[in-house]
């Protein structure tokens, strides 16, 4: 009952599709998740490395930094060594878009800083000769000048941005778009994004930019992205942590599992700690979080520590853990299959799950 409750909830606004490489983005295609590489793209061993990490991680898309001629021309060879799709990002200096799209998936660039039209024009001519698609990064603490004026660092600015670039890039013949607004903080970043969908088809690139550590930036990018996916805004999405790459996916994957948009991997339900439990369910579920976290399909699997919530989630879940004072039952499909020391039973619903797992739906 409940995936069949989630999945009637969520109506994605429907986009046009573009692609980035080979990563469909808008459409009927899945929400994708992207990182961005930090060390000096120059260093081409380096950004590899990183590119690489990503990619066992699980990362759909790459973007690398672009400030100068050196890591500009770094890309080719960047390019020829990884399998991500990979797109540049373009800040104040328009030329290095010039010599990025030779090579690169896709460009992004920041309209509050690159300068004059004739500019952008360049960019997207550039783009059209290969065929590849532009986002519109429009950040809060960057906008133009004429914006900021207007409205002030505000969701508004923000979205006058975006359409004033998105008319642009039209009148240039120009349609392979995809759009961010990004805020340092939730309500701007929500605001503008709701604000803008009715507006246009082009798919949007979510994110709460300048997220913090990896406490406050899941829980920012939670609230805010969660909160826009639950909408059925959004087509690709970073959570931006400032720290180690993997958790950025980790957390990316996280928010569209657990917000019902992606049905991929084990979902664990466990019960909150307290007196009631009999078993050690810390250890157990993180144990049981490890052996099956390389499974694909989409199961519900309970682990409880007493009898008082066991049984009724035990019901609605694929395989179930009940705990009891030295023993326990393990559920399949709300059916008790044991009755096991408690020593046994986490190796028996791992059994389960993986039996469960390569079952034909």
């Amino acid at each position: 009952m409940l995936k069949a409750t989630i999945s009637t909830m969520i109506t994605r606004y429907p986009t046009k599709k573009i692609y980035v490489g080979n990563v469909a983005i808008g459409g009927d295609a899945p929400i994708s998740v992207q990182s961005m590489t930090y060390s000096r793209t120059a260093d081409v061993a380096a950004t590899i490395e990183q590119i690489n990490r990503l990619h066992f991680a699980g990362c759909d898309i790459v973007r690398v930094a672009v400030p100068d001629e050196e890591d500009a021309h770094a890309l080719k060879a960047i390019k020829e060594q990884i399998s991500l799709p990979l797109v540049a990002d373009i800040h104040f200096n328009y030329k290095l878009a010039l010599i990025a799209a030779e090579t690169v998936d896709c460009i992004r660039f920041n309209p509050g800083n690159i300068g004059e039209k004739s500019r952008i024009r360049e960019i997207v001519k550039a783009c059209q000769e290969r065929r590849i698609p532009i986002r519109i990064g429009v950040n809060a603490g960057s906008l133009e000048k004429e914006f900021e004026q207007r409205y002030g660092q505000s969701a508004e600015g923000m979205v006058a941005s975006a359409e004033y670039n998105i008319k642009f890039l039209e009148d240039l013949g120009f349609a392979d778009i995809k759009v961010s607004l990004k805020a340092s903080d939730v309500q701007r970043t929500v605001e503008a994004y709701r604000m803008l969908r009715p507006k246009n088809d082009y798919p949007f690139h979510l994110g709460v930019t300048e997220a913090g550590t990896i406490f406050h930036a899941t829980i920012k990018s939670a609230i805010g992205l969660g909160t826009l996916l639950l909408e059925g805004i959004g087509d690709t999405m970073r959570v931006s942590i400032t720290g180690e790459l993997e958790e950025e996916i980790k957390v990316g994957r996280a928010i569209l599992k657990d917000s019902g948009v992606a049905k991929e991997g084990p979902n664990i339900i466990s019960c909150p700690t307290c007196g009631r439990i009999e078993a050690d369910l810390v250890s157990a579920v993180a144990v049981i979080e490890e052996r099956t976290k390389h499974i694909k399909k989409p199961l519900d699997l309970s682990v409880m520590g007493c009898v008082v919530n066991a049984i009724g989630e035990a019901k609605h879940a694929d395989v179930a853990i009940a705990y009891g004072k030295g023993s326990g039952l393990i559920m399949v499909k709300g059916e008790v299959v044991a009755r096991l020391n408690e020593d046994q039973l986490v190796d028996r619903f791992v059994e389960e799950v993986e039996k469960m797992a390569k079952e034909e739906d």
